[in-house]
């Protein structure tokens, strides 16, 4: 009974989300977007556009496109983008040519974008946005963790913790906050928050059709 009836919640038409994760660099938000890729297969990343140079082991068209700037700016013309934004003196942009089709057939899709990505893409299409913002245990843990990965120089260290602080005071503009102390834990609450998201009424657009058969 509960296999025919997994198998019948299955099968009802859903809508996709595109499922924001922002945190200030270092919060842990491209840790959780891996975990959360590797062990949900109904959930895609989009990948961005960017204008920044790959970094050791970066695949393009995996990790992110890289462009030059007079790609970029014809895409920009195009209004090729749900959102763009300048970053540590670069560019990046999120492509929607295969997303808003693929929301109707029911893809999620994993969004890894600052703040001012979140609002763009927001403003464009509020129904199918969900936000989550994660916040480092301290300011302190998060310097920790940036200095830890021993790849930026202090100058650049300095630059991403005051970036962060002025990316943390916006964690109200999103519709979810997460303290990420535990990864595990951490991830646990953002799958949480993902599954009970995709149950919403307005998502289920089988429903409508399932509903009328029972009352019939």
């Amino acid at each position: 009974m509960a296999d025919s009836t997994e198998t019948q919640d299955d099968a009802l038409a859903r809508r996709g989300l595109m499922f924001i994760l922002s945190s200030p660099s270092g919060a842990g938000k491209t840790t959780i977007s891996r975990m959360l890729l590797d062990a949900d297969p109904a959930i895609k990343l989009s990948v961005s556009v960017t204008t920044r140079p790959p970094r050791p082991g970066e695949k393009d068209g995996v990790h992110y496109y890289f462009v030059d700037d007079a790609e970029f700016d014809r895409m920009v013309e195009e209004d090729d983008f749900y959102e763009w934004a300048h970053v540590f003196g670069h560019r990046y942009g999120t492509p929607k040519g295969r997303i808003r089709n693929a929301l109707k057939e029911g893809q999620d899709f994993l969004f890894d974008i600052d703040w001012q990505g979140t609002q763009q893409l927001y403003q464009k299409d509020q129904q199918d946005v969900v936000r989550v913002f994660i916040l480092p245990p301290s300011i302190a843990e998060l310097e920790n963790r940036l200095r830890g990965r021993g790849t930026d120089s202090d100058e650049v260290i300095a630059a991403r913790m005051e970036r962060a602080r002025s990316e943390i005071s916006h964690w109200d503009a999103y519709d979810y906050v997460v303290i990420n102390e535990d990864a595990g834990e951490c991830f646990a609450k953002v799958r949480e928050i993902l599954d009970a998201e995709r149950m919403k009424r307005q998502r289920q657009t089988g429903l409508i059709p399932f509903v009328r058969q029972l009352m019939s």
